[in-house]
């Protein structure tokens, strides 16, 4: 247990990290949109070699298909309401610049989506410690990549909503504490979990990480990040194939 919510910490803390950097230090648009592109591709491969394959083989392909369907289909659903109220561009690092929607309500909104996106990705790091051979380095680093310019981005649109650096700081250790015992309960509720619903439950995490994946990493990564994207996230999943092989 102190394990997982060691490990579910430190990989929230990145969002912590992103947010100091934006609010000590400049860091270029392009920049922040290859680390974005980076982790995409890592978080790709993080669900589909550590979610999705290990679901299939534990449990059988039917709770696969449908705790990944049900996954992308919630994840769509709280992301579209989210959208909604302001919280569409929590991810884009575009919002430095100036180049972002005034609406009302939008800087909680931006919190309440970065707690959407934080959760099946802690619950499934807490979940891996149950086979007792360690963490999955694999989905703490796809995480902690993908979460510092999210850390930047969601920043920087909290700041032009007026909140004031206390408050910001105050936000995101909400999330650390989120993600922390979000992977406590992952590891909890799934110790003594059938492989059937181990593989419902680790392909819904799948499901709703490759939604978010591409409905708001891969296309901000892209505006911010250019031409060079695509091999930059090709990059990011070898990465996560060299880490799962090892």
């Amino acid at each position: 247990m102190w394990g997982a919510l060691m490990w579910g910490a430190i990989s929230g803390s990145a969002v912590l990290l992103g947010a100091l950097l934006a609010l000590f230090l400049s860091i270029p648009t392009k920049l922040i949109g290859f680390v974005m592109a980076f982790g995409t591709g890592v978080l790709i491969g993080a669900a589909a070699y550590e979610l999705l394959e290990d679901s299939a083989s534990d449990g059988g392909l039917t709770p696969t298909i449908i705790g990944f369907t049900a996954g992308a289909l919630v994840f769509t659903l709280f992301d579209w309401y989210i959208s909604r109220k302001g919280g569409a561009g929590r991810k884009r690092s575009a919002r430095a610049s100036g180049k972002t929607e005034a609406k009302g309500g939008s800087g909680m909104a931006i919190f309440a989506g970065t707690v959407l996106d934080a959760i099946p990705e802690s619950i499934m790091i807490g979940a891996s410690l149950i086979a007792g051979q360690g963490v999955s380095l694999l989905l703490v680093i796809a995480i902690f990549i993908s979460n510092i310019p999210e850390g930047l981005s969601s920043t920087a649109g909290l700041k032009q909503d007026g909140y004031g650096k206390r408050k910001i700081m105050l936000l995101w250790l909400g999330v650390l504490v989120i993600s922390t015992l979000a992977s406590g309960a992952g590891y909890t509720f799934m110790d003594h979990a059938s492989g059937y619903t181990e593989a419902m439950i680790a392909s819904f995490a799948g499901g709703g990480i490759i939604a978010m994946v591409s409905s708001s990493m891969m296309p901000e990564a892209y505006e911010d990040g250019g031409p060079l994207t695509g091999f930059i996230a090709a990059m990011g999943l070898l990465c996560s194939l060299i880490l799962d092989q090892l």
